[in-house]
């Protein structure tokens, strides 16, 4: 499973990027996105980096299959 950003929740704020150990969270045409074939929802964390340091709630939610 691999987590993703909404885009219409996301502010751009760039917090994410530098917490990712995958380096899974891109820029892309304005919003930032989750390559979720290299993401591993921080396996070794016990819960994903991106969500403890984004503000806003309910941004990044587990990918829908």
């Amino acid at each position: 499973m691999a987590m993703a950003i909404d885009g219409y929740e996301c502010t751009v704020c760039g917090d994410c990027k530098p917490v990712c150990p995958t380096g899974s969270i891109a820029l892309q045409n304005g919003s930032y996105v989750i390559d979720a074939d290299s993401c591993n929802e921080c396996a070794d964390a016990g819960e994903p980096r991106c969500l403890g340091v984004c503000p806003v709630d309910f941004c990044i939610q587990p990918l829908d299959d």
